[in-house]
């Protein structure tokens, strides 16, 4: 018997295929091929077969099943005859004239499923070959059994073996998670300013729909329901705040949070400068002991866990007093997402300490900062490429030794112009999900962007709602005025 082992993804250099032309073939002769079925493998078959069985991909749905758990589709088990069949016997030139299968018993994810095909008859009137087809799991339990029909090669074919593209499963499961986190808490009552285009009061009413916030629309009233018409949108159970025009608008929302009206601030259809100008204010806005700053959540495919960004918005050349007030506040958030100890990667363009690079000097600064207590709650290193701050890897090959590199929760831009353009890389070039918020006010305040999508504007949310649970006992201070 020949047996075969494959994965996805996978080929190894200088391998070579040869086939097994219908003159080779003997009666009798047999190959077979294992897999253990994967999640990864029960999604790439609804990718690409459109079997979205929820019996497949849904365990809480699968709880309730006849097997009670998730269980693999039958025809991922009969893929696998298709593959001993096509890759090794016949093999090259092989085509399929006829399959039959009976599925015996599921195959449960971590099975290991060993398909084999076993010569039966020959037609050599048209090349025909029958094979009896089994699969069995790892205890030996037949699975699938199964009869194919198959036009022989009569040419050999030896040739190097084609190579499989890599395969990364690009899942938005960590947005899920933290909209999850919001399951239990009541909604934000939160102030939207100038909710008036279609992409801005959509974005708070969905939020409103998904029981993240309780809106208060602030505009001019009627433009806002002439949106909401055109829009086919019920603001009719929304509280509105008349404002004549968009600074008016930042002015009252931010007065609202002021007073405790409500416990957020959501940017609609103005410029992000006009709403942060209020916020600001030492009189009437929204100002702690805290300097203000911004952080991006985003979920990176390729990355195991959820990655902060700070500062890509509000604080464009931040000094050295700036980024201890802007690392505090990302170390903040990341406790109140659930991170117990977070980790933070001071970036810079190298990682060793260059007086001709500003960044570096700050870098080194910060992480003795924190050695004294003046940043608290959490494991700074610095200065670190983003190379050798993102990857393990790329720092043992610098011989860096630190506590941070390669599991890092937060990044540390040097500037905003490089915080957003991470962020923004991440987002187009890696498909990453991204949340942003404002911190270091009174209130949270959310700003988003016309380019988000649904489930980035729902995930700025749900961190304002969990960062607005957080401070409910005890409130930060005002600012003296």
């Amino acid at each position: 018997m020949q047996s075969f082992e494959s994965k996805v993804g996978e080929s190894k250099a200088g391998a070579t295929v040869e086939n097994v032309t219908f003159d080779e073939i003997r009666i009798g002769q047999s190959a077979s091929l294992s897999r253990q079925l994967t999640l990864m493998d029960v999604e790439l078959f609804a990718t690409v077969s459109g079997n979205v069985n929820p019996a497949h991909l849904d365990p809480k749905f699968a709880a309730d099943s006849r097997f009670q758990k998730v269980i693999g589709p039958g025809m991922w088990s009969g893929s696998l005859i298709s593959g001993v069949l096509g890759s090794y016997l016949p093999g090259a030139g092989s085509l399929y004239a006829g399959q039959s299968l009976q599925f015996r018993r599921p195959v449960g994810l971590g099975d290991i499923v060993t398909a084999t095909v076993t010569v039966t008859e020959k037609r050599p009137a048209k090349n025909i070959v029958v094979f009896d087809c089994v699969c069995t799991n790892q205890d030996g339990e037949v699975v699938v059994t199964g009869t194919a029909e198959v036009i022989a090669p009569i040419q050999k074919v030896v040739r190097p073996a084609h190579e499989l593209p890599q395969i990364q499963m690009i899942r938005h499961d960590k947005h899920d998670a933290l909209l999850a986190k919001c399951d239990e808490l009541p909604p934000v009552p939160t102030a939207v300013a100038y909710p008036c285009d279609a992409s801005a009061l959509q974005g708070a009413v969905e939020a409103a729909e998904a029981g993240l916030i309780d809106p208060i629309l602030v505009g001019p009233e009627a433009t806002i329901r002439s949106v909401a018409d055109a829009c086919g949108l019920d603001v009719s159970r929304y509280r509105i705040v008349d404002a004549a025009h968009s600074r008016a608008a930042a002015q009252a929302a931010v007065a609202l949070a002021r007073t405790g009206a409500c416990e957020a601030v959501m940017k609609g259809s103005l410029h992000t400068d006009e709403l942060m100008s209020e916020v600001v204010k030492k009189e009437t806005g929204l100002r702690t002991s805290s300097r203000i700053s911004h952080v991006f959540v985003m979920n990176v495919p390729t990355y195991a866990k959820a990655l902060l960004i700070t500062d890509a918005a509000i604080n464009i050349y931040p000094t050295l007093e700036d980024k201890v007030h802007i690392v505090q506040n990302a170390i903040d958030l990341a406790k109140v997402l659930g991170v117990e100890v977070p980790h933070v990667a001071i970036l810079s363009a190298v990682e060793t300490i260059n007086p001709k690079i500003a960044t570096t000097l700050e870098a080194a600064a910060l992480c003795k900062m924190a050695d004294r207590g003046q940043i608290a709650g959490g494991v700074l290193d610095g200065p670190l490429a983003f190379d050798n701050a993102i990857s393990a890897e790329a720092a043992r090959t610098k011989h860096i030794v630190s506590p941070v590199a390669g599991q890092p929760d937060i990044l540390l831009a040097p500037d905003l112009e490089s915080g957003n353009m991470l962020v923004k890389q991440l987002s187009f070039l890696a498909n990453a999900d991204a949340a942003g918020i404002v911190l270091g006010a009174k209130v949270p305040v959310i700003l988003t962007s016309r380019a988000d999508n649904v489930r980035a504007r729902l995930a700025s949310c749900a961190v304002a709602s969990l960062v607005a649970a957080s401070r409910r006992m005890p409130p930060l201070p005002l600012a003296a005025e």
